[in-house]
């Protein structure tokens, strides 16, 4: 004969039981809730809770609380309820005058704010002001430069250059043309001492400036490789010198395609007239130079 107090059947619906279930089947987070789930489809099941409690390695107790939650809240009963803690010091107010004062002032004896300047003009702690700082992706010590171009071609410029760099023509190279000037020529006073066994590298701390140089690269946009040239100034008679070595270093059935800036020296009646020799010169030699198309970036 059975004895003690009756236990309250349990039912779940359909929408229930397609939630539990995708609350069991968790793999890794949540899995208070994951165990939740599955007393609850074992007591569905018409299983006791000593038999729920044998297949899921649980106390009878725990099996108990957690159907007895069900049956008075149904789902929202498996959730957590808030945890007791310290009370909230930080009001809404005080994250909306950080914020404010982050977006629309600047301090009076800086560029920007940091965090001790804003917490000492907002009467809160550094690590709360990071704590708002970071929770709003704000960080006014970065700044980023942009530039609006007024070419009315813009847009086709950018299509076209873009549409180099993307689907380059066949046959054709795509290189990337920079330069870099008032490179400092250094040099160590003494001879570098080379690493031993038991013994790091070594160099003297002291170094010889021997003037500046300008560095004159063409970067491959599809293989990566770069053509680079170095000259003691930076003028179109170097740069027509590295063009050049860029023609040299094509093979002859290529076409070439130059993206580069609008710097001066790019545009001289000497870069112009190098430009269209290979046009000429189809005229005079049997085999022509690839020819050379300049595309010049928008801003």
């Amino acid at each position: 004969m059975r004895t003690g107090r009756p236990i309250r059947p349990l039912t779940i619906i359909e929408e229930e039981r397609d939630t539990l279930e995708r609350w069991a089947r968790r793999p890794t987070t949540g899995q208070a809730l994951a165990q939740r789930a599955r007393v609850i489809l074992g007591c569905a099941a018409g299983k006791t809770n000593t038999r729920v409690a044998q297949d899921l390695r649980l106390t009878k107790q725990t099996v108990g609380k957690w159907r007895t939650r069900f049956l008075a809240q149904r789902l929202d009963g498996l959730l957590d309820e808030p945890r007791p803690g310290a009370p909230r010091t930080v009001s809404d107010a005080d994250v909306e005058a950080v914020l404010t004062r982050t977006l629309e002032t600047k301090p009076a004896d800086a560029t920007q704010w940091s965090t001790r300047s804003m917490a000492q003009a907002c009467g809160l702690s550094r690590s709360t002001v990071n704590r708002i700082w970071r929770a709003f992706a704000l960080q006014p010590h970065r700044t980023e430069t942009f530039k609006l171009s007024k070419d009315p071609l813009f847009i086709e410029k950018v299509r076209d250059i873009v549409g180099l760099y993307l689907h380059p023509p066949d046959r054709a190279l795509v290189l990337c043309v920079d330069e870099k000037s008032q490179i400092q020529a250094l040099d160590r006073t003494q001879p570098l001492l080379p690493m031993r066994p038991g013994q790091v590298e070594r160099r003297s701390h002291d170094y010889v400036r021997h003037g500046t140089t300008s560095l004159f690269a063409a970067l491959d946009a599809k293989s990566g490789k770069i053509i680079g040239q170095l000259h003691r100034r930076h003028r179109a008679i170097e740069f027509r010198k590295f063009l050049a070595t860029i023609d040299a270093a094509v093979p002859a059935d290529l076409d070439v395609h130059l993206i580069l800036d609008n710097y001066g020296t790019h545009k001289t009646p000497r870069i112009h007239r190098w430009l269209a020799r290979p046009l000429c010169a189809k005229m005079d030699e049997t085999v022509s130079p690839p020819a050379i198309t300049v595309e010049g970036e928008t801003g």
